[in-house]
């Protein structure tokens, strides 16, 4: 069994040391995870961070999928099944299409945060929307989650749930799809043992 590593920006991740996890599986990523930290795949598919991360170079040196490549610069396209989703849901396919079995997903908050705001690590930051703005919709990210778990029957998510991660009583009913608190993902992790 393999593991792999799915981060969403949301504000619960800022308790995971990334450096951690090294040893342990590859890491995914979305958007402006790559300001921080170079995951072994980095997604984005809004077209202005995504022609920002082209025009950094990054993508001349890391894998890195969006929906519109930009000519040579070392962008991969986003595989056309998953072209119309978002940059979470999208990583976390990217993930199980490269064979991993067990994909735990972190700062995958699809809430507010304890304001009842926006709940993102880069809140204010370029292309992001202010710390005091309401908080995103997210029924097309449950719905595309729902959808490649689906695709991928024989893979295990785990979507690790920090103090703000929001309730999705939809995900709660899909067979390969759990939850894990964020306490016991980070004594888990540190020992090596039940990840």
């Amino acid at each position: 069994m393999t593991v792999a590593f799915v981060l969403g920006n949301g504000q619960s991740r800022a308790a995971v040391n990334l450096h951690r996890f090294q040893a342990l599986g590859p890491i995914y990523g979305c958007n402006g995870l790559y300001r921080d930290w170079k995951p072994d795949c980095l997604v984005a598919t809004d077209r202005p961070i995504a022609e920002a991360i082209q025009n950094s170079g990054y993508s001349k040196n890391h894998r890195f999928y969006t929906r519109r490549p930009l000519p040579d610069l070392g962008a991969l396209a986003v595989p056309k099944k998953y072209h119309g989703n978002s940059s979470g849901p999208i990583a976390c396919a990217i993930a199980a299409q490269d064979g991993h079995d067990r994909i735990y997903l972190l700062g995958y908050y699809m809430g507010p945060n304890g304001n009842n705001r926006f709940n993102n690590v880069y809140a204010g930051t370029e292309f992001y929307k202010s710390p005091d703005a309401a908080p995103t919709f997210t029924g097309n990210w449950i719905r595309q989650l729902i959808g490649v778990a689906q695709d991928f029957p024989h893979v295990r998510f785990i979507r690790v749930c920090g103090p703000l991660t929001a309730e999705i009583k939809e995900l709660r009913h899909i067979e390969n799809f759990e939850h894990m608190d964020m306490r016991t993902f980070l004594v888990r992790s540190d020992n090596n043992d039940g990840l």
